[in-house]
């Protein structure tokens, strides 16, 4: 039995090239080397007595062109099963020798594709590279924030992007603008003073935190629709969904769409640089996590994060973190790119915004190491400072994409891809033999009259 599974027309076809074989093989033809040692000999004679040879002109007398019949498919498979019968395998129409050199061909194509994608010095230090920058810039630049007399403080890059935003958004405006009816939304209830349902945690501290009209990509989705319908979607403390008509809010809904994006844009701009500003980016969600047992305080997962916010880890601070991810990859796309043309490949070429692995089958490995390295400098500072503070969250996300990707890549795409390739090289070689034979064929049909079955 045939290790591999055929299909039906594989089968047919297996059987049809044993039957020709078997056909070619009994075709003996007469060996014509003593016939031609005999004329060369006779041409070196007549030389030798002085005739001169010439090339005969050999005029072919017109005949009468002959019918070939070409057979269907069809009959071609019933004459092979009545000879050879239905159980042919593909391997036993080779030979041992050229088994092993298909299987070396094979094994050719697979290297030649594996080179593709395999990382060189130059890709692994710009990978290196970008991570031990990346790293250092979080360590030294990014920092923790800490809270002081005048506010909160962390490293020179934190400290500039807070600034930044605090001169962006002034104090005084961001006021004026919270109290203005277009910055007024129904899920911004500091306290339960105003809710029907009781929200555990709900304080001037953490309500930006529990509501997740606050956060700052779901409440694109979220504060929409809460503005829309007059309520308030939290997860509290306790890890509880609640979500509640705010009656005496009723004055704060949108009926347009339009108007309540606006007002949620708006509202997101006052809060931005309040002491307890917005949230990192899906930061409530981790209100879910109720369990855990971290550190002397067995703390939960839920109670970490809450802390965290507490002491300034917010949007703010969630940007300065973001830099060094960014600084990471400019990095390792500005270097694959340089390289890339280095090589020869053209400026459009090589332009590594896509990662798609055709195009530029390293950008997204050498980004995953980069990431990685970067992931775990993080995890060293979080082991040796005992603090969640020095979590750098996009770098976390960073590496959680990547490593998504890549796991992927290895373990599902990369074969496929390797496959196609060989298959595609292998079909190459056969349609240029089927192209040569098709060639053969008219040139043996012009003096027959071809009739096909």
């Amino acid at each position: 039995m045939s290790k591999y599974n055929y299909s039906d027309f594989e089968r047919q076809l297996n059987m049809v090239l044993a039957h020709q074989s078997a056909e070619l093989s009994e075709i003996h033809f007469p060996s014509t080397e003593s016939a031609d040692a005999c004329i060369a000999s006779s041409e070196a004679l007549l030389r030798k007595l002085g005739y001169k040879i010439e090339k005969p002109n050999l005029q072919v007398a017109p005949s009468n062109r002959v019918a070939v019949l070409v057979p269907k498919w069809e009959s071609l498979c019933v004459e092979a099963e009545r000879h050879v019968g239905t159980d042919c395998d593909l391997e036993s129409l080779f030979t041992e020798d050229e088994l092993r050199e298909n299987s070396a061909a094979v094994r050719k194509l697979n290297a030649e594709y594996a080179a593709l994608n395999r990382l060189d010095r130059m890709d692994v230090a710009i990978s290196a590279f970008a991570a031990l920058t990346s790293a250092a810039i979080d360590l030294l630049l990014v920092g923790i924030p800490k809270k002081g007399p005048e506010g909160l403080s962390a490293g020179t890059l934190s400290n500039y992007i807070r600034d930044y935003f605090e001169k962006k958004y002034p104090e005084d405006e961001m006021q004026k603008l919270a109290n203005s009816k277009e910055s007024k939304v129904p899920y911004d209830a500091q306290d339960n003073r105003n809710t029907t349902e009781y929200v555990h945690g709900l304080s001037a501290y953490y309500h930006r935190l529990l509501s997740l009209g606050h956060d700052p990509l779901l409440g694109l989705v979220v504060g929409v629709i809460d503005i829309l319908t007059g309520r308030m979607t939290t997860i509290d403390k306790a890890g509880n969904i609640v979500s509640q008509v705010m009656e005496n809010y009723a004055d704060r809904k949108e009926s347009d769409i339009f108007a309540a994006i606006a007002k949620q844009i708006i509202h997101f701009k006052t809060d931005i640089t309040t002491s307890m500003g917005l949230p990192a980016p899906l930061m409530g969600l981790f209100n879910l996590l109720q369990f855990g047992s971290i550190g002397e305080e067995e703390q939960t997962i839920a109670e970490i994060v809450q802390g965290m916010y507490y002491e300034g880890y917010d949007f703010i601070h969630f940007c300065s973190q973001s830099i060094p991810v960014m600084v990471s990859e400019v990095i390792v796309r500005l270097g694959y790119a340089i390289k890339r043309i280095k090589e020869g490949n053209s400026i459009r070429a090589s332009i590594p915004i896509s990662l798609n692995r055709e195009k530029h089958p390293k950008l997204a490995t050498m980004l995953f190491i980069a990431h990685a390295g970067a992931t775990a400098a993080n995890a060293g500072k979080i082991y040796f400072t005992k603090n969640p503070m020095a979590i750098n969250y996009p770098q976390w996300l960073a590496f959680a994409k990547y490593s998504y990707s890549q796991l992927k890549w290895v373990i599902i795409n990369k074969p496929e891809a390797q496959n196609a390739y060989v298959m595609g090289k292998l079909n190459d070689e056969l349609f240029s033999v089927i192209d040569s034979t098709n060639e053969m064929f008219e040139d043996f049909a012009k003096d027959y009259i071809v009739v096909f079955e």
